[in-house]
């Protein structure tokens, strides 16, 4: 892999970060300890069955502890997985490559396990696939199957918006206008990674309007499919497609503030039919 992960913009996770610490166990009770604690409990499981039969709202006096371990290696798998998403778009992550857990896991600075599971969840999105006995292939993908993602999306979002543009207020399309220029400026900085994240939450905020969290969550997943980058020498966008693709944003969201719904019909069209 090339130098510089760590760089990757929500990546969250320095190359010298200090590996996740082990919270310590607190010593088990001893045998009179352990007696003492059953009866405490029997006497609170009796008082609490009293006060139910007497109709009375009752607390659990022993506090429910968090597997603090459980939240410390979710929030790091997390990062990784974040870091690992940005690497594939900026093609950090080459196609055809075979990364290893433990390997990458060093250069993050943490164990193996929740590189692993990181990307695991990205074979289950697509980006990967399993190597057996050596680690993770980034999956080589061609312009058929972007094609393919641009016409599934098409299908799945252009009703959606149009139906939408016949329903929702023009004043809420105004509303969105600041997450189109976001869109914008990203184009503008000339990083892929910066621009599908923010790309990603404007078709989110629209897609939103219908009040679907599962269309939401399937279009958003189809999204990120379609901004992993090509094979080939296409297979960066350059700075001028990305400005390009953004100012369709603010051109959609005019003609849906204004009501002009067989223009966004046609806006939206073309915006698929890029590839986008």
């Amino acid at each position: 892999m090339k130098q510089g992960l760590h760089d990757l913009a929500g990546a969250g996770l320095p190359w010298g970060a200090a590996r996740p610490t082990t919270p310590r166990v607190p010593p088990q009770p001893g045998p009179s300890e352990s007696g003492a604690s059953q009866s405490g409990a029997a006497a609170r499981e009796r008082a609490v069955g009293a006060a139910g039969a007497r109709g009375e709202h009752t607390h659990a006096e022993t506090p429910i502890r968090v597997p603090r371990a459980a939240v410390q290696r979710s929030s790091v798998r997390g990062q990784i997985l974040d870091a690992l998403r940005t690497a594939l778009v900026t093609g950090e992550l080459e196609p055809g490559e075979v990364y290893s857990a433990p390997v990458l896991g060093e250069r993050f600075g943490v164990s193996a396990t929740p590189v692993r599971e990181a990307m695991q969840q990205l074979a289950l999105e697509g980006a990967v696939e399993v190597v057996p006995n050596r680690g993770f292939r980034v999956v080589r993908r061609g312009a058929r199957e972007l094609a393919e993602l641009a016409e599934v999306r098409a299908l799945l979002e252009v009703p959606v918006l149009l139906r939408l543009a016949r329903t929702v207020p023009p004043a809420r399309w105004t509303e969105l206008r600041p997450l189109a220029e976001d869109t914008l400026r990203a184009a503008g900085s000339g990083c892929p990674a910066v621009y599908a994240e923010s790309d990603r939450a404007f078709h989110r905020a629209v897609l939103s309007l219908a009040g679907n969290e599962q269309l939401v969550g399937i279009a958003e997943d189809l999204h990120r499919r379609s901004q992993w980058p090509l094979v080939g020498p296409q297979s960066r966008r350059s700075r001028p497609a990305l400005l390009a693709d953004a100012t369709e944003h603010l051109a959609l969201l005019d003609a849906l503030a204004s009501g002009e719904v067989e223009e966004a019909g046609r806006l939206v069209g073309e915006h698929f039919g890029a590839g986008r």
